[in-house]
């Protein structure tokens, strides 16, 4: 309980950075700016002023789910690969955030969330004269999608138990079960970076993803082996990567979660049909003040 933030959070001051697409392959900045309290995250398409640039994060915001997060608004309008920074942003208690992008995607940077982490580090956190709501779970959801299984189950606090299963010797089958707060993230899941491998790049690129990829920003692997020279940051960091992306999907449900996530082989595309389920059960969920919970416990 003492984990609990009881008021909202939003940026001290503004974050500022710059970098390609991993998809895209286009290089944009980012400045991430504070935000009054009860605004949520709004993402803003700074370099698109002829239609509604602004795209408010929610479960419909979410608009496709092909190896990243794509959220877009009523007028079409759309932006990749948010989930890293929706990640840092629940991780550090940021409630409201309004984050500018010149281009149609969020700079992947290094591939993990510990760039942003740094970012909103350097900008500082700032406390807001309203009380924070958080999502408790009630009653278990879970969707499935063949072998694929994601479920959100009551808990009094926010944690996940991620499974993946690859056929590369240097993946295979890895788990982590862990509960998320500010420290677990920072220590054991923000530096997990996305992966993938060289076999599918032509293709992808084909498709129009991967165009910005690289060993400087992913984990590649050519079958059982992994390319980068400095290797892995941790022995199972391909799940935590995982974890790390699931927490971010998450957070386009607009609060912080108490409950705990499973995942079974998913990804975005699993993370997001769950969330969209979960929203739409209304009897699954309540908005609870960190205030109230406490007085349920006495």
């Amino acid at each position: 309980m003492n984990e609990f933030q009881l008021l909202q959070h939003t940026l001290a001051g503004p974050a500022v950075c710059a970098g390609v697409g991993v998809h895209s392959g286009k290089r944009a900045r980012m400045a991430i700016r504070p935000a009054a309290a009860n605004v949520g995250v709004v993402f803003v398409r700074s370099d698109l002023t002829e239609a509604d640039n602004r795209i408010r994060v929610g479960p419909k915001s979410v608009a496709r789910t092909q190896l990243n997060t794509e959220i877009a608004n009523a007028s079409g309008v759309s932006l990749s690969t948010i989930e890293h920074l929706m990640a840092a942003l629940t991780a550090l208690d940021i409630d409201n955030a309004i984050v500018e992008v010149d281009g149609p995607e969020v700079p992947i940077m290094d591939g993990s969330a510990l760039p942003f982490i740094q970012l909103l580090d350097r900008a500082g956190r700032k406390t807001q004269e309203a009380p924070r709501a958080y999502i408790e779970v009630l009653e278990t959801v879970e969707v499935q999608d063949g072998v694929k299984y994601a479920a959100l189950h009551p808990s009094d606090r926010f944690e996940i138990d991620v499974e993946i299963d690859f056929p590369s010797a240097a993946i295979g089958r890895q788990r982590v079960i862990m509960p998320v707060t500010e420290r677990s993230f920072r220590d054991e899941l923000a530096s997990a970076r996305t992966f993938g491998f060289i076999q599918e790049v032509e293709a992808l690129r084909r498709a129009g993803l991967a165009r910005g990829g690289s060993m400087d920003n992913a984990i590649v692997l050519d079958g059982d082996a992994i390319l980068n020279p400095e290797g892995l940051r941790m022995k199972d960091e391909f799940v935590r990567h995982k974890a790390l992306d699931a927490i971010g999907d998450l957070y386009v449900l607009g609060a912080p979660l108490l409950g705990r996530f499973e995942s079974r082989y998913g990804g975005h595309a699993l993370n997001n049909k769950l969330v969209r389920a979960f929203a739409e059960r209304r009897d699954a969920w309540r908005m609870r003040t960190p205030t109230q919970v406490l007085a349920e416990a006495v």
